[in-house]
């Protein structure tokens, strides 16, 4: 029975997760071609970039994930068919992206100056600096748009969000070619020519989609336009209790990333331009689960809302076992043709050797890092979020990152021995939280038997 009825949800889950994996590799497109044209430019502005985008990405990633709430929430409101719930949902992003987009802004800037306790070699650090100052000006756009986005593939509206990343790769791209080398009587602007690049892409987005809002809305006369502009404390301090645990995971995901950049970095910029091309690659990789985890939070959280947690298991189940398979052809191609992935971004030997040697390592926790986002995005449409903060604070800080170091320096492994200590948190982060699923899944199944149980008890 239940292979059958896993069956059955394939076809929704997919109808909704391919749209959001095509906007997540759409927005992982953006970095990527980032990366390749400005490789073309200098090692040197490569780790530029990759410092720089990782120092942005460290404080907006707290932004984007104090938002996720909305994932549960507009999901749940519109399982049980609340229409104007959903719209008042939105209201509350908008005024939360409003709110934060100052602080992060200011965070970001007072960062900049001890960028240079990190020792990082003063040619990437020239190039990191005025990336990183472009590149801060895309917060506000960068958190309408998170907004927009959740608000609209809650409802099953994807489509849409996919468009807008897809040509905005086009604006990206254009936009590159004339600030980086300097077309059309533009200045040749090197690597801050990206962060321009990138900032306007990200205002196009956000303009897109609140275009498109508008538009359905008018069409279906959905409400929208009457929604009370109140700000209701209440609404936003639910939001930010279901925020707050994911934005902070997220931080410590990312953070332990940005923590191996700058002790890479310290190697010298053949290593750290190759760790930043194997993130690269890994990072695109990892659109594919991550859309689907977007996808498995929406499909967990609409059940629930219709008050069907056998549904709700289904549904989760689904995202894990179609993330699996993914992931598995990933694991070949890093292992298979790692040389192939490198000449992509760069034709240089030395950094080409290092990749090799980084993309291995990467193929050992690929099904692990699948399993622990959409394991992830599972229990967040259940609105459990602390559980996976604590797991990645232990999986990568107590454990991943230290060991990590370990190899790396005392031990002499260098940019290798780091990744491998992160390879084994990223192992022991995707079985616990498998774990957690699972017994949120057995959870759920006592609920309904209880819910069902009652009728009888009372008649």
């Amino acid at each position: 029975m239940f292979p059958r009825r896993l069956q059955e949800e394939i076809g929704p889950m997919v109808r909704l997760a391919w749209p959001v994996v095509l906007s997540e590799i759409g927005w992982m497109a953006m970095g990527l071609v980032d990366t390749m044209m400005v490789g073309r430019v200098s090692a040197a502005a490569l780790g530029g970039v990759g410092i720089g985008s990782i120092t942005f990405i460290t404080i907006g990633i707290f932004g984007l994930g104090l938002l996720l709430g909305l994932d549960t929430l507009v999901s749940h409101s519109f399982g049980a068919g609340n229409l104007a719930d959903c719209h008042r949902w939105l209201r509350d992003g908008v005024y939360l992206s409003l709110m934060l987009t100052a602080p992060l802004m200011g965070l970001a800037w007072a960062m900049i100056p001890f960028l240079h306790w990190f020792r990082i070699q003063p040619d990437v650090l020239r190039e990191a600096i005025p990336y990183l100052e472009a590149v801060l000006w895309s917060t506000l756009p960068l958190l309408l748009y998170s907004a927009f986005r959740r608000y609209l593939q809650a409802m099953n509206l994807v489509q849409p969000v996919m468009f807008a990343l897809l040509t905005a790769n086009l604006v990206n791209a254009a936009v590159n070619w004339v600030l980086i080398f300097g077309h059309l009587g533009a200045p040749a602007m090197g690597a801050v020519g990206a962060g321009w690049a990138t900032t306007l892409s990200r205002l196009y987005m956000a303009l897109f989609l609140l275009g498109y809002i508008l538009y359905d809305d008018r069409r279906r006369r959905g409400g929208l336009r009457g929604v009370s502009p109140a700000l209701e404390p209440a609404r936003l301090r639910r939001l930010l209790g279901l925020g707050l645990p994911a934005a902070l995971q997220l931080l410590l995901e990312v953070g332990v990333f940005a923590a191996a950049a700058a002790l890479i970095a310290k190697l010298g910029v053949d290593p750290l331009a190759a760790h930043h091309i194997a993130m690269t690659a890994i990072t695109a990789v990892f659109m594919v689960p991550l859309g689907i985890s977007s996808a498995g939070a929406v499909r967990v959280g609409q059940a629930l809302g219709r008050g069907d947690p056998a549904g709700a298991s289904r549904a989760g189940w689904t995202a894990l076992l179609l993330t699996a398979g993914v992931m598995f052809f990933a694991v070949l191609g890093f292992w298979l043709a790692p040389r192939l992935i490198l000449r992509l971004f760069t034709p240089d030997a030395g950094v080409i050797a290092t990749g090799v040697s980084l993309l291995g390592v990467a193929g050992f926790f690929q099904l692990f890092d699948g399993a622990q986002v959409v394991a992830t995005g599972n229990l967040r449409g259940a609105g459990e979020t602390r559980i996976p903060m604590y797991v990645h604070l232990g999986g990568h800080w107590l454990i991943g990152l230290p060991l990590g170091y370990l190899l790396g320096f005392p031990l002499g492994l260098g940019a290798v021995g780091l990744w491998v200590g992160l390879c084994v948190g990223l192992i022991l982060i995707g079985t616990v939280l498998l774990i957690a699923w699972r017994r949120k899944v057995q959870s759920l199944a006592r609920w309904e038997a209880c819910a069902e149980a009652r009728p009888l008890a009372g008649g």
